[in-house]
């Protein structure tokens, strides 16, 4: 198979782009892109595209996203992650109130919020990665961003010792997301509520949109040429579908413009034969597509 999905359980240490970069090795592509990137702290789910099927990233990219993750009270780090120098620890040396006023700071931050980005992302600041300049020791403030924080879900919370000796509190939760969601901002923005600082400590993605990672493989174990998930397949699980005629079939792969389809969302169509053709939209009662994967 030429063009398709794959679904990769990125492993610790990995960037994303060690993970396309080999999987244009063992698939003999160039052609391969990714539905968003994961930190190399971070593991998880990495969806990416190869072939024609890089054409359906774009609408994917903005779908909800799924984390475990290990937030640490009681220490604020540069990187807002266990990778960055510790640049406050100011302990929890009162565990019982702090977790008294957990419920209510967690609560603060779901629903939609005005977030602001770690300053380590890959946010470009007048062409440069922000990550970039921050490792050149400037000083970077980011904008706040509008996010939705669907649920965050607490699981356990866990009194320690940091390797310092700072008595800290490491909190297991389980996050769901909009787009553009940082995890370590979040953990960030946790700890400053609680008044102890706080940064991310372990981060799983175990959810993009309809993919979760219970059907991902690890790259690390693969020699040979990896298996791929159909670009119909992925229509179907990622899209509302509609079946077309062999007329409207023949008019969508010309880039013609053929019936509404009755919703403002993207839709999946597909062939009588059930193969994908393209994406449509509806504009002025029509449908037109946006994308034709099946061209005449």
């Amino acid at each position: 198979m030429s063009d398709g999905f794959l679904l990769i359980d990125k492993a610790q240490g990995w960037t994303s782009h060690d993970v396309v970069a080999r999987s244009r090795r063992l698939l003999h592509t160039r052609k391969i892109g990714h539905a968003g990137t994961l930190d190399p702290m971070a593991t998880g789910l990495l969806v990416l595209g190869v072939g024609r099927a890089t054409r359906l990233l774009t609408y994917l990219v903005g779908a909800d996203k799924q984390y475990t993750t290990t937030m640490r009270l009681g220490q604020a780090t540069v990187t807002d992650d266990a990778e960055g120098e510790v640049t406050a620890a100011s302990g929890v040396d009162d565990a019982e109130s702090i977790q008294a006023r957990l419920e209510d700071a967690v609560a603060e931050l779901t629903g939609p919020i005005q977030q602001v980005p770690s300053s380590v992302s890959a946010i470009k600041v007048d062409g440069k990665r922000s990550y970039a300049r921050v490792r050149g020791g400037e000083q970077v403030e980011l904008s706040a961003r509008p996010v939705t924080v669907h649920a965050f879900d607490v699981h356990d919370v866990r009194e320690a010792r940091a390797a310092d000796g700072t008595a800290v509190l490491d909190v297991d939760a389980a996050v769901t997301c909009s787009s553009g969601t940082y995890i370590r901002a979040l953990a960030r923005d946790l700890g400053t509520a609680l008044g102890t600082g706080g940064h991310l400590t372990a981060l799983r993605r175990t959810r993009v949109g309809p993919f979760d990672v219970s059907r991902a493989e690890p790259l690390e174990a693969h020699t040979a040429a990896l298996d791929m998930t159909d670009v119909t397949d992925v229509l179907r699980a990622a899209f509302r579908v509609r079946t077309l005629s062999e007329e409207e079939t023949r008019e969508i792969r010309f880039g013609r413009r053929i019936g509404a389809t009755g919703t403002d969302a993207v839709v999946a169509a597909l062939a009588p034969d059930g193969h994908g053709v393209a994406l449509l939209q509806d504009a002025e009662d029509r449908a037109r597509p946006v994308l034709v994967l099946d061209p005449a």
